[in-house]
């Protein structure tokens, strides 16, 4: 099984004289883009970050921000599911990254570079040189490596297409464009507006009782029970 990253373009586009209201919305978009953009602290994958204090627009609190870091096992792994797609040079890898995630993650060549040489030294890689370029492909050894670590590389792919998507919504928003419908890669309007009301239910019950609180998790775990089995029942073969 492979991996392809969504492909969200999200360009930004001219910003003509609008209403009232929808400058004051692009004004507040545009603060909340920044400070996303603009964090310090934390690796990019940092745990935690969660509980009652979301973001207020209707997404998860993952907290994930413009210019934190991968692990160096983490980067490993999406470029040996790129390599898994096609054999590359590193400059190709890198504008991959870019433009499936929408712009969000643009590793730089001094960063690329000595992870594709970790992986060629290890064996996961192989190399051919095209006159002074280096193409590299996914050995065998790679891709029993990769095969080991799906599950972790499936989540890092959904953090990664989630925060394009993401980018993508609030970019939109700051240009007063309409947003994508759900057949482009939009989020349906019932969905924002049912996480929207978690997001409220669970910060006016911060406060709860050791009771409460315990009744309110059950709650989210059977919530979360039943999404992943309607995942995994909409991916069964018939």
């Amino acid at each position: 099984m492979r991996h392809h990253f969504n492909h969200l373009h999200g360009h930004m586009g001219h910003c003509g004289p609008h209403g009232k209201h929808h400058g004051g919305m692009r004004a507040m978009m545009a603060m909340k883009l920044m400070g996303m953009m603009g964090g310090r602290g934390g690796g990019f994958w940092s745990q935690g970050g969660g509980g009652f204090d979301g973001d207020g627009d209707g997404f998860d609190g993952d907290n994930l921000r413009r210019g934190r870091k991968f692990s160096a096992e983490d980067l490993q792994l999406l470029l040996l599911s790129l390599l898994d797609e096609k054999p590359s040079h590193g400059y190709e890898l890198i504008k991959a990254l870019e433009t499936r995630t929408g712009g969000f993650y643009k590793p730089s060549p001094g960063v690329v570079y000595p992870a594709l040489t970790f992986l060629e030294d290890v064996g996961y890689a192989t190399v051919d040189l095209e006159g002074n370029k280096k193409r590299y492909q996914l050995s065998d050894a790679g891709r029993a490596y990769l095969d080991q670590h799906r599950a972790r590389l499936e989540q890092m792919v959904a953090r990664l297409q989630h925060v394009a998507r993401k980018m993508d919504f609030m970019r939109r928003a700051m240009n007063g464009q309409p947003q994508r419908d759900v057949e482009e890669g939009g989020w349906a309007p019932e969905l924002m507006q049912a996480r929207g009301r978690l997001k409220q239910a669970l910060m006016m019950r911060s406060g709860a009782t050791a009771d409460e609180q315990r009744r309110i998790a059950a709650i989210l775990e059977r919530a979360a029970d039943e999404i992943e089995r309607g995942e995994r029942d909409t991916n069964q073969p018939e």
